[in-house]
């Protein structure tokens, strides 16, 4: 087996129910909580495919640019063959902010065993997740609980939120009259963010919904704008 001879990867992102399938692999979550009271977060890396994959993972800033995140992995490389679980551990190795929550990429490659042919066309497949690091000082509140705090308006064909919380608002859904909003994401601590509103709609009634810890939906929300 040669895992990277004379062969071109592809990348796709997949995500799907309660964990991540990568071409056979198996991500044992949908997103890593990092409490700050803890030294490490982990998460599984399972194998049932029959095909070896080398697996490869690392962190990266909300942006996704060239800044250099708080964590590390172990391992950040390594093969795992059929049947095989690994658990990746995450340690901090800097100094996030610790009065509020912070948002990070977890991106797991999995690339797939192959035999050496010429000119062949191997498929690496990259799963990207939330990695949110929760300070300490945040123990014993969750997001769920404060999401009712969110405040909304309308600029333009847009809704926009604003979070006044330190916690990372991951939106299931958002409503306004009675239209679902495509493409939700999150909204930073702190901060605001805006999604396009359905066509024909100015405004109304907003219904939304968080994911929670476990990946999740929490209950509705309501407001109006």
């Amino acid at each position: 087996m040669n895992f990277l001879s004379k062969t071109f990867f592809a990348c796709a992102v997949i995500s799907a129910g309660m964990s991540f399938a990568s071409a056979g692999v198996i991500i044992g979550g949908t997103r890593v909580i990092y409490d700050g009271n803890k030294k490490e977060a982990s998460i599984s890396v399972n194998n049932p495919d029959s095909t070896p994959y080398l697996i490869q993972s690392w962190v990266e800033t909300q942006s996704g640019g060239a800044e250099k995140a708080p964590f590390i992995i172990t391992p950040p490389l390594y093969r795992l063959d059929k049947g095989q679980q690994n658990i990746e551990r995450i340690l901090l190795a800097g100094a996030p902010p610790q009065d509020k929550e912070s948002l990070y990429w977890l991106n797991i490659k999995a690339i797939p065993s192959a035999k050496r042919v010429e000119n062949s066309l191997q498929i690496a497949v990259k799963t990207r997740i939330k990695l949110i690091y929760r300070p300490a000082a945040l123990k014993g509140t969750f997001p769920e609980q404060l999401a009712g705090k969110l405040t909304w308006q309308r600029t333009g064909n847009q809704i926009q939120v604003t979070n006044p919380t330190n916690y990372v608002m991951n939106f299931n859904e958002i409503t306004v009259g009675g239209k679902k909003l495509k493409d939700v994401t999150y909204v930073l601590p702190g901060s605001t963010a805006s999604f396009n509103l359905p066509s024909g709609v100015s405004g109304g009634a907003v219904i939304y919904k968080i994911i929670n810890d476990y990946g999740g939906t929490g209950e509705a929300h309501n407001a109006s704008i």
